[in-house]
């Protein structure tokens, strides 16, 4: 019974290894959430050299995501999955080596957390596009609710606690847990390509003379569609605001609230609590609300968050704050993708994917890096005002626009 209301068959049989695999390895980078700012944060005290450490993740998108996208929309996309994980075994494997015999300077986690970055950049967009390619298409809202909230309960709960909790017994062994996690990730994906016939839409059409012109297709797209444009360019500038206060998460919990490494996981799990609680009742908002008014009230919450964590020192309040954020999270990303995967033709997918993701994650990268400059010389708090003013800006002025986003989906 159980079973049937997490993997409906409307769904697809198919449906279920995906989501195995996404479990897992999101499981894997849960862990790293923090044992990753807390190994950086037991080198250096330096708000700007911390967010640089989630620049270097984030870089890879900024280098290398609208190439991607064109890559996607060409090969095997199950295949680029498998083989972009098997690259963070390699490279997390011998990250965790390295940490049990001998100690890391900032040069070497930098490195590292840039390669990683660069599988996640192929792994993310080819794992997103996949998804219209096995379950229905008007299941898809459906499917994006579950694996949101199997993100939210791995990534963002169990992960983070987990792997503060490996971390205090040795750095290597929260590294090295990511890696084994990643490695059954892969073995999941294997089932997949033996009960699925997956493949890139774009061997089904005359192949484009280049990378570069297909890359430049999907971009010609997206920027002559209006809907699609507008929440690229709200994605980007809320993302540059979020990563700004995300960069120094470990700081603002460590020196604000007085919390302890494992208490920082928990902090950064308990908005995990409220992404699961947003992706249980996805459904009910989706047919109750429309994608505008979801959108919009997304947007407000988010602004309100900043303001209220640089008001309080209370880390029951400042996790009150973020549960409700982590709800925030998972409806606005369920909404947002459902609305771009059936608002894009299939064939254009990836590249227009890869944009959302450069937004996404490079407006991130972007953002860690200004919020650890203003850490830097205005103090933590400094940071989640600066967000919290930015954002109110942004959302007066992409409030009408979010009308006509809310509706390409129908």
């Amino acid at each position: 019974m159980v079973l049937r209301r997490v993997f409906p068959p409307a769904l697809g049989p198919s449906f279920r290894w995906l989501f195995g695999s996404m479990t897992v390895t999101n499981l894997g980078d849960g862990l790293l959430l923090t044992a990753g700012p807390l190994l950086v944060a037991g080198v250096t005290r330096d708000p700007l050299a911390v967010s640089f450490a989630v620049f270097a993740q984030r870089l890879p998108w900024l280098v290398f995501g609208v190439l991607a996208g064109a890559v996607v929309d060409r090969v095997d996309r199950v295949r680029l999955v498998m083989l972009a994980d098997a690259l963070r075994v390699v490279v997390v494997g011998i990250f965790a080596i390295m940490l049990a015999v001998q100690d890391v300077g900032l040069v070497t986690i930098y490195v590292t957390f840039f390669l990683l970055g660069t599988a996640e950049t192929f792994a993310d967009n080819a794992g997103s596009t996949l998804l219209v390619q096995i379950v229905p298409r008007a299941r898809l809202g459906q499917a994006n609710s579950r694996l949101m909230g199997t993100v939210m309960v791995t990534n963002q709960l169990a992960g983070p606690p987990v792997g503060a909790a490996l971390f205090a017994i040795a750095s290597w062994v929260a590294f090295g847990a990511n890696a084994i996690l990643c490695a059954l990730g892969v073995l999941l994906l294997m089932r997949l390509r033996r009960h699925a016939a997956v493949s890139s839409p774009s061997a089904q059409v005359a192949p484009a003379p280049s990378l570069w012109s297909a890359t430049r297709e999907g971009m010609a797209w997206l920027w002559r569609d209006p809907p699609m444009r507008t929440l690229a360019w709200t994605i980007t500038l809320f993302n540059i605001t979020y990563g700004a206060s995300f960069g120094i998460y470990v700081l603002y919990a460590q020196e604000i609230l007085g919390l302890g490494d494992v208490g920082f996981g928990i902090l950064m799990g308990v908005a995990a609590i409220g992404g699961l609680l947003g992706s249980v009742f996805f459904g009910r908002l989706e047919r109750r609300f429309s994608y505008t008014t979801l959108l919009r009230a997304g947007l407000i919450l988010e602004t309100c968050s900043h303001a209220a964590l640089a008001l309080t020192r209370s880390p029951w309040v400042a996790g009150t704050i973020l549960f409700l954020f982590g709800v925030h999270a998972v409806i606005w990303s369920t909404t947002s993708t459902t609305v771009r995967q059936r608002a894009v033709p299939d064939e254009l997918l990836g590249r227009v994917t890869s944009v959302y993701f450069l937004g996404s994650l490079g407006g991130m990268s972007i953002g860690v890096l200004l919020g650890g400059w203003v850490g830097q010389q205005w103090g933590i708090l400094a940071v989640f005002w600066c967000a919290f003013a930015v954002c109110s800006v942004f959302l007066l002025l992409l409030w009408q626009p979010m009308r006509h986003v809310g509706r390409a989906a129908t």
